[in-house]
């Protein structure tokens, strides 16, 4: 997903020695760039690097094991004999290839502004498949509270009885932490409802995860309040667009100056579908290079169609492995009909308000309780 990272193959024979689990380093005190370094490392051989709690990159299983002697702050003879030992090829080689990856790496701590997730030597769907210990996401309701013009069957509300508190969110946050999910979004509902927001975005930042949020913008119109947010750690935004408010193109402007990758979600509706078009030059002359798109009916798929074939035509990317708002129809799901999203159930999961599972928004099936089931059950289930 970015430029900066190359298809980085090599045709090797696999022989996982490296053992799974999560390695993290800290750069020293004197270091300026002040980074660190999470590695996810599966049982297949193939892991998953977070780059200052800000950046996934996905990694095939000699990326990985390069990135595991990165975190391990290896000298470069150490694991050019290492690797060229496991994977038959000549030290000289071994030794570019890890110099040539620590590079792209260095890159990465000091551009801001990426893509959360970037795929490194990986088809996009790759991450999907296979053998995985844990998802790569959870997608948080904090709430199912709507602000007062929203209608009121915009969130399931009728299934939580309750919302977990600030303390059992961390310790959700926490168990999550510790199964090896490196990335957490904040959604609902409403997640700005919610005055404790920046509180569990800053121990997400403590804990190492990637944090992100989906939300109406309003609040970020409010340029103290988006500071506080990005001061708290956040990573990224999807920003449900309302375009016949101004306070909601105002958090577009807002977001687009700060350090913070940003997806714009525009709703195609009966009301809005002729100003559809003229909507989306307006994101584009603004700096918004990646949108996401639902609409509120399914008679509506036609006027879809041409909303993204004009993403292409003005260079824009469309984003659909984000959690869209609670029982809208997009792109993949209206070609997909009734079944998961390729990842959904495995890739990420969603967790209600109450803390309960779900494979992904709005599936009737529940695979426990977060806060009281152990992980490892749920994720059997």
């Amino acid at each position: 997903m970015t430029s900066l990272l190359k298809p980085f193959q090599r045709l090797f024979s696999p022989h996982p020695h490296i053992p799974s689990g999560i390695y993290h380093y800290q750069s020293p005190p004197d270091d300026p760039r002040n980074y660190r370094l999470h590695l996810r490392k599966e049982e297949s051989g193939a892991g998953v690097l977070i780059v200052n709690a800000a950046t996934i990159l996905h990694l095939n299983q000699t990326a990985a094991d390069y990135a595991y002697y990165l975190v391990k702050n290896a000298p470069v003879e150490e694991v050019a004999r290492e690797m060229s030992a496991r994977y038959h090829v000549s030290a000289g080689q071994a030794s570019q290839d890890y110099v040539e990856l620590a590079h792209r790496i260095k890159i990465l701590i000091e551009i801001p502004d990426l893509d959360p997730v970037t795929f490194l030597d990986f088809e996009r769907q790759e991450p999907f498949s296979g053998r995985l210990s844990a998802p790569y996401r959870l997608d948080c309701a904090l709430t199912y509270r709507l602000p007062s013009n929203e209608p009121v069957d915009s969130a399931p509300i009728e299934r939580v009885a309750r919302e977990l508190n600030t303390d059992e969110w961390k310790k959700i946050l926490q168990k999550a932490w510790d199964a090896g999910i490196p990335h957490v979004i904040f959604t609902g509902g409403e997640p700005t409802l919610r005055d404790d927001l920046p509180d569990m975005i800053r121990f997400a930042e403590d804990l190492g995860q990637v944090s992100g949020l989906l939300t109406d913008g309003l609040r970020l119109a409010d340029e103290i309040y988006l500071d506080r947010l990005l001061k708290s750690g956040l990573d990224h935004l999807l920003l449900v667009l309302q375009p016949e408010n101004e306070q909601s193109w105002q958090a577009v402007g807002n977001t687009m100056v700060e350090d913070l990758s940003v997806v714009v979600h525009l709703t195609i509706t009966e009301e809005n579908q002729t100003q559809a078009s003229a909507n989306l030059e307006r994101l584009s002359r603004m700096g918004v290079g990646q949108v996401s798109l639902s609409v509120s009916s399914a008679d509506l798929s036609e006027v879809l169609g041409k909303v993204r074939d004009q993403l292409a035509t003005l260079g824009m990317e469309l984003v659909w492995n984000l959690p869209v708002p609670y029982s809208a129809l997009h792109p993949i799901a209206l070609e997909a009909g009734d079944a998961l999203i390729e990842g959904g159930g495995r890739a990420w999961l969603y967790i209600e308000p109450d803390g309960d599972v779900r494979p992904t928004q709005g599936h009737p099936t529940v695979l426990g309780n977060l806060l009281h089931d152990p992980w490892e059950i749920i994720w059997k289930g």
